[in-house]
């Protein structure tokens, strides 16, 4: 299968590669893009490679898609967007996103997302595409209301991160009540 890259109007979402391990390391290590990841920031080059190459495999097993971001004025590489827990037979997946700060508020995560939801729903055929934010990530949870999601509730204790269980808000949105 062949990666798919999507364009928006300012934004080139492509495929992650090791030639990106420099920006992958620097997004991955920045504590404030991590601070409601579920993961601890990136300390070594070789973390990055080593997601780089889980991204590259699990789109081959068909059971994710991560795509850079790069902005298409400056070619430069500003984030990354991607479906997690891909289930083609299910018709679902979650989505997930991550943007250096110096590019946060300016409507790119959310150009990316919506191009994103339109490949799951229109070429995927998905039904279903769910996301968890942390409570705290007001940012996160208000873009994903904006982009028609559902917050569906409350995981108690889902996310382990800083050496302690974090609830986590569950969004949801269905291919019903998305509107092209």
């Amino acid at each position: 299968m062949e990666f798919p890259v999507l364009k928006t109007k300012r934004l080139n979402l492509i495929e992650i590669k090791e030639e990106h391990v420099d920006h992958i390391f620097n997004i991955f290590s920045n504590k404030e893009v991590i601070k409601y990841y579920g993961m601890s920031p990136f300390t070594q080059n070789e973390q990055a490679k080593s997601i780089i190459k889980s991204f590259s495999k699990n789109f081959q097993e068909k059971c994710s898609i991560r795509w850079g971001i790069m902005l298409k004025e400056t070619g430069e590489f500003v984030g990354t967007v991607g479906l997690n827990n891909l289930l083609l037979s299910s018709k679902r997946t979650e989505i997930g996103y991550d943007l250096s700060p110096e590019y946060w508020r300016k409507g790119i995560i959310s150009e990316a997302v919506e191009t994103v939801i339109r490949y799951c729903f229109e070429v995927l055929d998905l039904y279903r595409i769910g996301a968890v934010t942390f409570p705290e990530n007001e940012s996160s949870y208000k873009l994903l209301l904006k982009l028609g999601f559902k917050k569906e509730g409350l995981l108690r204790g889902y996310i382990y991160q800083n050496d302690k269980s974090n609830d986590a808000f569950v969004f949801s949105l269905i291919k019903s009540d998305w509107k092209t």
